[in-house]
């Protein structure tokens, strides 16, 4: 069982990767595709994410840093844009393993839900509104976007999670590992002087 849940995870992380896909369509993709039985449990996040890393150090070492740079300068851009709303960015280009394929997940903590989309109307920017689970479990209000990215020539996803500005308290908790999941404009800005390794 558990080759078959790293098989699953190596087939998903490779799916993440090449084809941009998020982490939960990636591993149901996944499972299908190795032919795991439809009710086989599915790898973790913690284990599909080493996958990922070791993909990218294995396949696209020369390029992937630069990519991962260039999104996060334009995260630091859109973190500026919206400073008012104590953004926090998530994802892959917060944990480093992020590519051009990659979308820029931001966290805003507003007193009036509703200010973050009239922000956006004054910067022009064309948004599409829905709804999705944030980081606390609770339903909340998403605003997606592209954003041009000269650096990488092409556009770039940015959504835009809306929590209330309590939740920030609750956001800033680390991980299982001890690790941040998130992190504001200085702690993002001190990752792009110093990047990581992959692995």
């Amino acid at each position: 069982m558990e080759t078959l849940t790293h098989e699953m995870a190596a087939h998903a992380a490779r799916l993440v990767v090449e084809e941009g896909l998020d982490y939960g369509s990636a591993k149901r993709r996944a499972r299908k595709a190795i032919g795991a039985p439809p009710r086989s449990a599915l790898p973790g996040n913690d284990l599909l994410e080493a996958e990922v890393r070791a993909y990218l150090e294995l396949f696209h070492a020369d390029t992937q840093p630069g990519e991962l740079a260039a999104l996060r300068r334009l995260a630091l851009l859109w973190m500026d844009r919206l400073a008012e709303f104590r953004p926090h960015v998530a994802g892959a280009v917060w944990n480093g393993t992020a590519t051009r394929l990659s979308d820029i997940h931001l966290q805003l903590f507003c007193d009036d839900p509703k200010s973050a989309e009239i922000a956006l109307i004054d910067h022009r920017v064309a948004y599409q509104a829905r709804s999705v689970t944030g980081f606390n479990g609770a339903q909340v209000d998403a605003l997606s976007f592209s954003s041009p990215c000269p650096e990488l020539g092409e556009p770039i996803g940015v959504h835009l999670m809306i929590h209330d500005h309590d939740d920030l308290r609750g956001a800033l908790k680390a991980g299982p590992r001890g690790q941040p999941l998130r992190g504001d404009r200085r702690a993002l800005a001190a990752r792009l002087q110093a990047p990581e390794s992959l692995s």
